[in-house]
């Protein structure tokens, strides 16, 4: 053997003991990888229980809401202008069902109020007074990410407005007013925030259409109206 290559043999003998009386030395502790107990120890509990969104669910949401009407109106016949609806902001509830951890189902139902006027007619602009709304929606949602804290989702349905209570001003040229009920689509998309597996915070935004046929005094004067309101919520959610 070379003369160089037998003096590194003989270091490497006397080194390799060395080292394993180290290695086994008492009071060293021996590094070993984690085990699965100690990983599932370490996890935060409020990772460890979350769920998220599973089928066979409920959740029952509270928003508060604005409801913005889309305005736009034939002309009003025979006076001409148009008609306007105010904005109006209600709490609103809904149920939602979860058919598969991706499919669910929700119904909401909110009442408003709303004031009414015919803007630029023959007559100038003429209040029409106020009228109560329920428009009782129910739409069928797609959730993509049910698992996930952020979970959107985006759904369409249908729904069926009632228009009740008309109440026209006690002066001025109507005296009376009535709208027809309506039935429309609808279209939905919103986030769902878990603070934890059950509570959620919640951001939603629907369109609903809506049309409905203005009869004033009687039917002297007309005009079909498409409502069209944005609906724009938020507010706190409870899934069970």
């Amino acid at each position: 053997m070379h003369p160089r290559y037998a003096a590194a043999a003989a270091l490497l003998l006397a080194i390799l003991p060395t080292v394993a009386n180290a290695a086994d030395a008492p009071g060293q502790p021996k590094t070993t990888p984690p085990t699965a107990a100690q990983v599932a120890a370490t996890t935060p509990a409020s990772e460890e229980s979350f769920s998220g969104k599973s089928g066979g669910d409920f959740m029952v949401r509270l928003r508060g809401i604005a409801v913005i009407p889309r305005d736009h109106s034939d002309y009003v016949d025979p006076i001409g202008g148009h008609v306007q609806q105010t904005n109006s902001y209600v709490p609103e509830l809904d149920l939602t069902y979860f058919v598969t951890d991706n499919i669910a189902i929700e119904a909401i139902a909110a009442v408003t109020k709303h004031d009414g006027k015919a803007t630029n007619t023959a007559a100038g602009d003429v209040d029409l007074g106020s009228v109560w709304v329920l428009p009782p929606t129910v739409t069928l949602q797609y959730h993509p990410f049910p698992k996930e804290r952020w979970s959107p989702y985006v759904g369409a349905g249908v729904n069926y407005t009632f228009f009740f209570n008309d109440d026209t001003p006690d002066d001025g040229p109507v005296k009376s007013i009535h709208y027809s009920d309506s039935f429309g689509w609808a279209l939905q998309a919103g986030l769902d925030y878990a603070l934890t597996d059950s509570v959620y915070l919640n951001i939603d935004v629907k369109r609903l259409f809506v049309s409905t046929k203005a009869r004033i005094n009687g039917g002297d004067i007309k005009s079909k109206v498409d409502v069209d309101p944005w609906i724009v919520g938020a507010g706190i959610g409870y899934k069970f």
